[in-house]
């Protein structure tokens, strides 16, 4: 089953400043229709609360909900998918149990990792990096820069490729321009002065 998948992915963090709810909220209101919700910290309990305080705004102006990694809440929550975030997980498995009418998302770092989501046949798409250094998301992988996403046009690449990592909106013209499917961003919309003006910034840009 073929899903939308939005060539703009927004996602909340953890902020001392400014509630996961408000984040989506300020997204909402500026105008995205998608909102990966990405909170690594909380027990599932206080998971299930916020998700669906989320979910009640995003159904209000029609975004999609996607939330990070915990897929065995999918049935607690009103979200329309989960991304997942390792690197090894089995997604033939994950996606039996959330069901093929749910938005099934990826992360790989390099070629062959990326290859290898596509060929499960059951992802959706995939969140392709980093493309820059990120605070967002510590880790050790090697930055792919402009020419990381340049070499995809050598393979054959299907499956819906997001640029994700350290993004700012100066970058977008010439990501977009490597033919990568859309763009990621957290902490350059989340950190900015004016979230909203910057959502809408970035939306300029892609669309």
């Amino acid at each position: 089953m073929k899903k939308y998948i939005s060539k703009f992915h927004y996602l909340t963090q953890d902020l001392p400043n400014r509630s996961h709810v408000e984040q989506a909220s300020i997204a909402c209101t500026a105008g995205a229709n998608w909102l990966q919700y990405r909170c690594l910290t909380k027990t599932d309990e206080e998971l299930v609360d916020e998700i669906n305080q989320i979910a009640d705004i995003c159904d209000e102006w029609g975004m999609t909900l996607i939330i990070t990694n915990h897929y065995h809440l999918l049935g607690e929550v009103d979200a329309q998918g989960v991304h997942i975030e390792d690197f090894d997980a089995d997604f033939a498995a994950i996606r039996e149990h959330i069901g093929d009418d749910k938005t099934l998302g990826g992360s790989a770092t390099n070629i062959e990792s990326l290859l290898k989501v596509q060929a499960t046949g059951v992802v959706d798409y995939c969140g392709y990096g980093p493309f820059a250094h990120t605070d967002t998301k510590p880790n050790n992988k090697s930055l792919l820069g402009f020419e990381g996403y340049r070499e995809l046009q050598k393979y054959d690449i299907e499956i819906p490729t997001i640029a994700v990592g350290g993004i700012q909106l100066d970058d977008v013209d010439r990501l977009l321009a490597t033919g990568v499917y859309g763009i990621a961003v957290s902490a350059a919309v989340n950190k900015s002065v004016n979230p909203g003006n910057a959502i809408k910034e970035f939306y300029r840009k892609i669309y």
